[in-house]
């Protein structure tokens, strides 16, 4: 038996070995356990519930400017292109991008790495001013109170109310979602994607920039990883076997074990386009991606200072 570990986050197949002890990081006994993103989030950003945890990566990136004692390790379980997250009502006259100026967008909260993501790809790609945009929130309860700039115009959306009806109604012009809204899903007649061909947008993102957007880390207890620091890169390797599985899963030539017909196809579009490793973890190979994301921070006003990416990550596992 090793070490009792208390870890906290989400399955995919990048992380199941680790969650059914197929894979297991040595000398560590770890109790992986579940729960909705938003209070892993809110528990460990503020009362550090877990020895370890899956993290919002913009909320820790603030947490670690403002010297929370949480420390991460280079491992990056939830990645997502934004684009695709961008909903209109087509009666708002938005037909691009610019069109957003003066606008009412919903966001679920206004640290969210997602809203994060997609405000700096709007600013920087196309142009847009986020400070004459009018920001609707939603989440009911705030992961971590931070200070927002005054600069901006933000408001609660109305109690009761819900943003993707919103967006129906024309209530709202448009709303940026961390996940697809099942009415969103099904289609409204007078609401579409902000980038309808958006997987050409995407892939055409990824090629002029190298940056598949990272969404979550994994952190530490900063007195665990001072205690016993071998830890970071116990799990910093498990997470990698893990990962590895899946990959292997995904390029196995037998038939019947992914429930995907064209399988292959799809795993051949995807090489083509992000190569070999799309979900890669280590700290040189993810520097532009967290250097931008850090930009994105600063420039929105969410952090008061840009830190060194040496100091964000566990000293020992900077060369993993």
């Amino acid at each position: 038996m090793g070490r009792k570990l208390t870890f906290a986050g989400g399955i995919y197949d990048r992380t199941r070995a680790l969650v059914d002890g197929s894979v297991r990081a040595e000398g560590i006994d770890l109790n992986w356990i579940t729960m909705p993103y938003h209070e892993i989030w809110r528990r460990m950003l503020n009362h550090y519930e877990f020895d370890a945890s899956e993290l919002s990566l913009s909320s820790y990136l603030i947490a670690r400017t403002l010297q929370r004692p949480l420390i991460a390790i280079p491992v990056f379980p939830a990645r997502a292109f934004r684009h695709s997250y961008v909903f209109i009502n087509k009666e708002s006259g938005i037909k691009a991008p610019c069109d957003l100026t003066g606008k009412r967008v919903g966001i679920s909260e206004f640290q969210q790495t997602a809203t994060v993501w997609v405000r700096g790809i709007l600013q920087h790609e196309y142009n847009v001013d986020l400070e004459t945009i009018h920001w609707y929130t939603w989440a009911e309860r705030s992961r971590m109170e931070i200070e927002v700039p005054a600069r901006y115009k933000i408001q609660r959306i109305p109690s009761g109310k819900k943003p993707d009806e919103m967006l129906i109604g024309g209530e709202l012009d448009a709303i940026i979602v961390p996940a697809i809204f099942p009415s969103l899903a099904k289609g409204a007649p007078n609401v579409s994607r902000l980038f309808e061909k958006y997987e050409e947008v995407e892939k055409a993102f990824y090629k002029k920039t190298g940056i598949f957007p990272i969404m979550h880390t994994v952190a530490m207890r900063e007195e665990l990883w001072r205690e016993s620091p071998w830890v970071a890169v116990s799990l910093f390797k498990a997470f990698q076997e893990a990962k590895e599985i899946a990959y292997r899963l995904l390029t196995d030539l037998g038939p019947y074990k992914v429930s995907l017909i064209w399988l292959r196809n799809a795993v051949e579009e995807q090489r083509e386009a992000v190569g070999d490793d799309p979900w890669p973890y280590g700290l040189s190979k993810n520097r532009t991606t967290l250097e931008t994301l850090q930009s994105y921070l600063f420039e929105q006003g969410l952090i008061k200072k840009k830190l060194g990416l040496d100091q964000l990550f566990a000293p020992n596992t900077l060369d993993l």
